[in-house]
């Protein structure tokens, strides 16, 4: 038996309400909300973060990390290996990248499932458009991560019972490298090959699982088309009320991120013996059946998508676009900092990934505000800066800057965590560390 061991998500905390679009642009927005990543994340630390969230549930520990993106913030150099630092992999399980689509997410859960130890399978993404256009008001910035192995390995807690894949090649979406936005071709046109491809991979997956469309409990559809996603949803034979939200309203749709997102919201709710399906829709389709064990009701995801989703914080249209460089403003009036050295790097890569020294490890605690300083002369893409002395509860100290607050909400006592961020980037060298952020402590919905 193989399938889910366990999983995790990271939602930023910004969310852009839809409505401030047009008025600014003339043009796009709509209604509803979707995450957007603070100025100092990428995929590679929401990557992070949502991989923390699966390890604290505990399992086993992976032999292989895939990393899945269409954003990477590095092109030559494998984004992976930052994130196996961060979450303190051990040397002798590999880390490698597959980037480029959508479809890359479903090819690393497929090469997941089809292996024999235990994998991470991480897909996040940083969904930019132009603009007005619709990939911004219907984009959403996220990360899942997802633990698979076999019954072996731990608990299983959705066994794979079948699957099936599709590949053909056509004009949908496309994106050169180096531009801020994707090209479509016609809308229609990519929805008259996808419901097709959605419908037989469909049928051929059931067909493997020994079931028909009437024993889905859940169905999930991802991809980037949505209107070949609701029709395909349509076209299933799946009763509507059995077909996933895709959290259009209030987190947008994340690419890469979207297929274990869903899938990771689908099981939230899911009961044992239930069957719930993943299909993704991208440069072909990809199904996969899984039925819920009994395992199923005894796991307790940290912070569930549900809960993630209420505790959202409102950022406003023109500091969302000055965070993605859409809009000029005035640059901080300090030099800006030198890129790091790979060589000091390289000689404290416990310290600086996986904030990790003789005494412990500090990444996984928590601790108290002793004192801060809201700095507005240093240099900062979103000024000002907030520093705090951070009093750890076992003992430590270290001075740190905070992150997901405002300058108003800081305040002496208040409890914190770690959260892995980008410092900065220079000549083209993101500066990962961390930094500290609010305990926002909600309730599992």
């Amino acid at each position: 038996m193989r399938g889910i061991l366990g999983w995790g998500v990271h939602l930023p905390h910004g969310r852009l309400d839809r409505t401030q679009i047009a008025p600014l642009v003339g043009t796009g927005g709509g209604k509803g909300t979707r995450s957007i990543a603070s100025y100092d994340e990428d995929s590679t630390t929401m990557a992070v973060e949502a991989g923390r969230r699966l390890r604290r549930t505990g399992g086993p520990a992976p032999r292989a990390l895939w990393f899945a993106t269409t954003t990477p913030a590095y092109l030559d150099k494998t984004n992976a290996t930052a994130i196996h630092a961060a979450l303190r992999l051990d040397r002798t399980a590999g880390a490698y990248d597959a980037v480029g689509s959508v479809r890359s997410a479903a090819g690393a859960i497929r090469a997941a499932l089809d292996g024999t130890a235990p994998a991470l399978v991480i897909g996040s993404d940083v969904r930019n458009g132009r603009p007005g256009s619709a990939d911004e008001s219907a984009g959403g910035d996220a990360a899942a991560a997802m633990l698979i192995g076999s019954d072996a390995d731990g608990p299983i807690l959705a066994e794979l019972i079948g699957t099936a894949a599709l590949s053909e090649e056509f004009l949908d979406r496309w994106r050169p490298p180096g531009d801020a936005g994707s090209r479509l071709w016609e809308e229609r046109f990519g929805e008259t090959r996808y419901v097709p491809l959605a419908t037989e991979v469909f049928k051929l997956a059931l067909g493997e699982a020994g079931i028909d469309a009437a024993a889905v409990d859940a169905l999930v559809v991802a991809g980037l088309h949505d209107r070949a996603c609701a029709a395909a949803a349509r076209a299933s034979g799946v009763a509507a009320d059995r077909v996933a939200d895709r959290l259009s309203a209030t987190v947008g749709n994340p690419g890469a991120a979207a297929p274990g997102l869903l899938l990771a919201r689908a099981l939230e709710t899911a009961t044992p013996g239930q069957v719930v399906v993943l299909l993704v829709l991208s440069d072909g389709a990809d199904a996969f059946v899984f039925r819920a064990t009994d395992a199923l009701s005894r796991y307790a995801p940290i912070e569930p998508v549900a809960a993630q989703i209420m505790t959202g914080t409102p950022v406003a249209y023109g500091r969302y676009l000055a965070w993605r460089g859409f809009l000029a403003v005035e640059p901080p009036r300090r030099p800006e900092p030198s890129r790091p050295s790979a060589s000091a790097a390289g000689r404290n890569t416990n310290w600086k990934f996986g904030l990790a020294s003789g005494s412990g490890v500090l990444s996984d605690q928590r601790g108290t505000v002793t004192t801060f300083t809201v700095d507005r002369l240093a240099y900062s893409p979103s000024p000002p800066v907030v520093f705090a002395v951070v009093d750890f509860d076992d003992g430590e100290r270290l001075p740190v800057e905070l992150t997901d607050v405002t300058p108003e909400e800081v305040e002496v006592g208040m409890r914190v965590e770690m959260t892995f961020r980008r410092l900065f980037t220079a000549d083209g060298i993101a500066n990962y560390f961390w930094k500290a952020r609010p305990v926002r402590e909600v309730e599992s919905a």
